[in-house]
């Protein structure tokens, strides 16, 4: 299950990334193997995305999101 796939108040936690470059950019804000996400919104047509990780809430695209593989 990727991160996009998750509804709002669901929670994963990070296992892995689809994306190489990506994956730096992700694990630079936070998103660290092992680390639990918990989506709090979504945009009305589902683009982008806001989670709550480390501690403080980020917004993502649905993209990068997706690149995220979640246990």
């Amino acid at each position: 299950m990727t991160l996009s796939e998750l509804e709002p108040g669901e929670i994963g936690i990070v296992k892995e990334f689809t994306d190489l470059e990506m994956s730096v950019k992700l694990m630079e804000m936070g998103c660290l193997p092992g680390e639990p996400v918990t989506v709090s919104r979504r945009a009305p047509l589902g683009d982008p995305i806001s989670i709550k990780v480390s501690g403080y809430q980020l917004s993502l695209r649905k993209f990068e999101a997706s690149t995220i593989i979640l246990q």
